[in-house]
């Protein structure tokens, strides 16, 4: 499953991503990856959620392959199309909060992925609308992004009670 969603994703990419200006996507694509391998470093012994091995080996490749190719992917298909209409920005944005839930939703009932710490499908479609917004705004202003994104992370650690050591 997992190697399927990547390969999907892969095949999106290469039809639908600026492969020409794939440069101007860049940090954008490297922020998703740093962000997701913050997450794991912050939640190493407290995961809100895993994924499940199926031909991949263990959660830690599982991991890396969304972190360092899946999720940047996405990124740079989401930004390459990204509308200049302000009246198809709210369909655009549930689109990619659909792609991802129905993603999510594919892990759960197939058991490759199980919650943990009160952290649910509900919390993951949150996160989800507040992700997307936050994509865009990286790759116009990286600095006032990095500034949001320190309170965000902080309420997140702050409700599920992650410990930090």
């Amino acid at each position: 499953m997992h190697i399927t969603i990547a390969a999907v994703t892969a095949l999106a990419a290469w039809k639908w991503g600026d492969w020409r200006n794939w440069k101007k996507y860049e940090p954008t694509m490297l922020f998703m990856a740093f962000l997701a391998m913050v997450y794991e470093f912050l939640t190493k012994d407290y995961s809100l959620w895993e994924f499940h091995p199926d031909i991949i080996a263990n959660q830690t490749t599982i991991v890396l392959l969304y972190a360092s190719f899946t999720m940047p992917l996405t990124a740079l298909i989401f930004l390459s199309n990204y509308p200049d209409r302000f009246g198809k920005l709210v369909v655009y944005y549930l689109m990619w909060v659909g792609i991802y839930v129905g993603v999510e939703v594919i892990l759960y009932v197939s058991r490759r992925i199980t919650y943990s710490h009160r952290w649910n499908l509900l919390w993951s479609v949150l996160f989800d609308v507040v992700m997307f917004p936050i994509l865009r705004l990286h790759g116009k202003k990286p600095l006032i992004t990095y500034i949001i994104c320190v309170p965000i992370i902080l309420v997140y650690l702050s409700i599920f009670k992650v410990p930090l050591k």
